[in-house]
């Protein structure tokens, strides 16, 4: 298959990918047909997607019933009077439908946008408005049922409803009961390239959601993301822990695996442990495994002993920066190097530990040469080796493979991020000697204090080597001498609970500097059940900047 899209399909060195990884950019290009029909076709009955849930159901979908099954769904949606270009809500947490309702989607030219099941009546209101939606698809939930219900009186262009069970209520169509009825499906007009696909709203890690938009070359980014960052095969078992309201539910159980021919597992599970992660693995022999740290973190703490993991032999990690004290004590229980990558709800995979690369604990890895990756200063210079600077890609008269269209009805903000040649992340690094880049945090989470510059990613994995913390994080508060001194939220691990108080809080503060240098120790230390964090797993040092502020 990715023969079809890429002028050289494998690589021997970093150097070797950096050289010569080129796409063969098809026109007309959409995933649903350009590779899954094609799978249907080449491998009509080999395991393309494999569900489970908490009640112990299993379904497994052949890539000829993702075929027929989205088919089926596309012309069950155009029915219902959705079209290309229209705006079309999914709220359906980790339904298989969730995978139907995209291709069919994808199949009709209409725009995607995934959303988390935890968005209040304000919230939809809010997606609804800003992005003009006509319809939404959503699980059959009283919860969510009653959101998008509250949602409807203040969204003019919402048109149309549809639950997909087990719950059913007034104004919403029934997928189950009348898809099956739907005519024939008929392939409408073909996409252009640069048409919008998918769109999502950012986390609001910070401020409002953005709407970041993807054309349908979005979709083929991700080639390299499964096929390289995962090392995935087709005789591969891939599970990513994601819910798909955000956007590493594609990164890791949509494009990616199925241009390598991957079998995408889906656990539909309501609440997270460690343990009933690690039972899934053990059950159904997955091969392939990403999670953000936020994940490993829970499971190392787990009796690998209880387990049978035999099947397993790669492990990546995305979302947010792993600390080194993570990927030592994962691979002392696995054998297994945590590969970890980084990009954007704008990006595909910007940064990496590829498989031919020997990852560093903690590093995000090198750069994807899909992209073209630098670090800058403030003045806008580029950095030497060992230099603090924004993480920018430089975009010249082509814009890569992958890369988002443009914040939707947004200019002033895509121009602010997107200008002279260069898409600014926002996201603060340093580059060592061997080409590695090493996270620092978000250009708003570095902390000045009495002239250092402090980034909380140092801080926090200082702390991570300490028995005692689970997870923690850090913050700069407002100091009259100091300008701001750093704080930790920490999370204790039950066995170091009781012992929370001052003498735990001096010893934190101890180890920090011996760990790091002794100016980034944190002068001020909370101990907390839990941290705030987005739908995917990001921590809200936002809002925790904000309860300080309000104290």
């Amino acid at each position: 298959m990715i023969e079809r899209f890429l002028k050289q399909t494998t690589f021997a060195s970093q150097e070797d990918y950096a050289n010569n990884l080129e796409f063969i950019i098809p026109d007309n290009f959409n995933f649903a047909y350009d590779v899954m029909d094609e799978w249907a076709k080449e491998q009509p009955d080999k395991l393309a997607l494999l569900w489970t849930n908490d009640e112990g159901e299993c379904i497994r979908f052949s890539f000829k019933d993702i075929k027929e099954q989205s088919d089926r769904a596309a012309a069950y949606l155009m029915s219902l009077g959705i079209g290309s270009g229209d705006m079309v809500m999914l709220i359906l947490k980790r339904r298989y439908e969730f995978w139907l309702a995209m291709l069919a989607l994808h199949k009709i030219g209409a725009v995607a946008i995934p959303a988390t099941h935890m968005l209040t009546t304000h919230d939809i209101v809010y997606r609804n408005n800003r992005a003009s939606v006509k319809a939404i698809i959503c699980a059959g939930e009283e919860y969510i049922m009653e959101q998008v219900i509250g949602s409807k009186a203040e969204s003019p262009t919402l048109k149309t409803l549809v639950s997909i069970g087990p719950r059913q209520a007034e104004g919403f169509h029934d997928w189950h009961k009348e898809w099956m009825d739907a005519p024939t499906f008929v392939r409408p007009e073909k996409n252009n390239n640069d048409d919008t696909m998918l769109m999502y709203f950012t986390s609001g890690t910070s401020g409002e959601p953005k709407m970041v938009a993807h054309d349908y070359l979005y979709a083929l980014g991700h080639l390299t993301t499964g096929v390289y960052w995962h090392n995935l095969a087709p005789d591969s078992i891939h599970l990513t822990v994601a819910d798909t309201g955000w956007g590493k539910a594609v990164w890791g159980k949509f494009y990616g695996q199925w241009f390598a021919g991957a079998a995408v597992f889906v656990f539909d599970h309501e609440k997270f442990t460690a343990d009933k992660i690690l039972r899934q693995i053990e059950k159904y022999h997955i091969t392939s495994f990403c999670a953000p740290p936020t994940v490993y973190r829970f499971l190392i703490h787990e009796d690998f002993n209880n387990y049978d993991l035999s099947s397993l032999r790669y492990c990546c990690t995305a979302g947010e920066a792993l600390n080194p004290a993570v990927f030592d004590k994962f691979k002392s229980l696995t054998g297994i190097a945590l590969m970890e990558g980084f990009g954007q709800t704008e990006t595909t995979m910007t940064l990496g530990t590829m498989p031919w690369t020997t990852p560093k604990p903690g590093s995000m890895g090198l750069p994807n040469p899909q992209y073209d990756i630098d670090l800058i200063k403030p003045d806008g210079t580029p950095c030497e080796d060992g230099e603090k600077g924004e993480i920018v890609v430089r975009v010249n008269n082509t814009k890569p493979v992958g890369l988002f269209k443009c914040y939707y009805r947004d200019e002033e903000l895509t121009k602010k991020v997107w200008h002279d040649g260069l898409y600014h992340t926002g996201d603060v690094a340093w580059r060592d000697e061997d080409g590695y880049y090493w996270f620092e945090g978000r250009i708003d989470d570095v902390i000045k204090s009495s002239g250092y510059r402090i980034g909380p990613f140092e801080v926090e994995s200082a702390l991570m080597t300490h028995p005692a913390v689970v997870e923690c994080a850090i913050t700069g508060v407002p100091d009259e001498i100091r300008g701001m001194v750093v704080k930790a939220t920490v999370v204790l691990h039950k066995d170091w609970k009781a012992k929370a108080g001052d003498e735990l809080i001096k010893e934190l503060q101890n180890h920090v500097k011996h760990v790091t240098a002794p100016y980034k120790y944190p002068r001020i230390i909370e101990f907390v059940d839990e941290l705030p964090k987005t739908i995917s797993g990001k921590i809200r040092r936002v809002e925790i900047r904000e309860k300080d502020k309000a104290k």
